[in-house]
């Protein structure tokens, strides 16, 4: 049988609140694949008192859980997020525009931590201590928090945009690379939402689609 999977908790943090360390940030961002739409990142400071229940990473989640856990993070936590829009991603590239959104949104806390946890395995450029995690998503409770809320606060602007930019279907792919993303792009040509340093949005303007400012 199985081992049963770890599921986020606050040992990290803990550990680092009695080594001197507070406040404990983490930090996680959404949206570095997609063809369209802004990178999010978002960095939370959990109350140790209230650590909410059912923290994970937010793709094990159902939308009905982000929901419910993305009230409880921003009613009990410090929350701050950054975005990355297009512009900077085709700008910079993905990774710098990633960062720089993760910096962004670790300075907009409140009150500034003294230690970072960041999902992944690249740091971004914060003035303290910062310690990636690899899955740190699905261990530690911060990280599963910011990733919650990066991940809703992300679908509901992919939801507007679709409702401002009819056809493309964004509230239904998010942005991703999808059939009827690629259908849309062939029809319409690229919005200006779309990541034109992308390769399938890339392709498209070079076949004579619509540019970013034509499609408005």
């Amino acid at each position: 049988m199985a081992e049963p999977r770890q599921k986020p908790d606050f040992s990290q943090e803990r550990a680092a609140h009695r080594a001197g360390e507070a406040p404990v940030a983490g930090a996680d961002e959404v949206g570095r694949g997609p063809w369209a739409g802004p990178v999010v990142a978002c960095a939370v400071v959990l109350d140790p008192a209230r650590v909410p229940e059912g923290l994970d990473d937010s793709k094990r989640l159902s939308a009905m859980q982000r929901e419910r856990l993305f009230e409880i993070i921003c009613a009990t936590a410090e929350v701050s997020l950054a975005f990355a829009p297009p512009t900077r991603i085709d700008g910079h590239n993905i990774r710098q525009a990633t960062l720089w959104a993760l910096a962004r949104a670790v300075a907009g806390l409140p009150c500034a931590p003294r230690l970072v946890l960041v999902d992944g395995n690249d740091l971004p450029p914060v003035p303290c201590a910062a310690r990636t995690i690899i899955g740190g998503d699905g261990l530690v409770a911060s990280i599963a928090a910011a990733s919650i809320v990066a991940k809703v606060t992300r679908d509901r602007l992919m939801a507007s945009l679709g409702a401002a930019h009819p056809g493309y279907g964004f509230e239904r792919h998010m942005g991703y690379g999808t059939p009827e993303h690629s259908q849309a792009l062939a029809t319409l040509g690229a919005c200006r939402h779309h990541r034109t340093t992308f390769a399938p949005v890339r392709a498209r303007l070079a076949l004579g689609m619509a540019t970013p400012e034509a499609a408005e």
